[in-house]
């Protein structure tokens, strides 16, 4: 089964080896047909600590590697940061 890989913004480096991302998706209302905006934070691996609060970054599925992080972060987006 693949891995899902997410794309989002850094919303705090503060904990050591860990950020947490902000996933955003559009889905459309079932019944007003209107696309809403929902958002998810998802905590993930970071073991150089590179990830800076604003950054976009792709994240990616992985085993469990604390009560609530299952993702670690694949690479960062230089251009978007800058």
């Amino acid at each position: 089964m693949p891995k899902r890989i997410l794309q989002g913004t850094v919303v705090s480096d503060k904990a050591d080896k860990t950020v947490v991302v902000r996933v955003q998706r559009r889905v459309m209302h079932p019944l007003y047909k209107k696309f809403i905006t929902l958002s998810k934070k998802f905590a993930a691996h970071d073991p150089e600590n590179r990830c800076k609060e604003g950054d976009k970054v792709r994240i990616q599925e992985c085993r469990p590697l604390s009560k609530n992080k299952n993702f670690e972060v694949l690479y960062e987006d230089a251009a978007a940061s800058a």
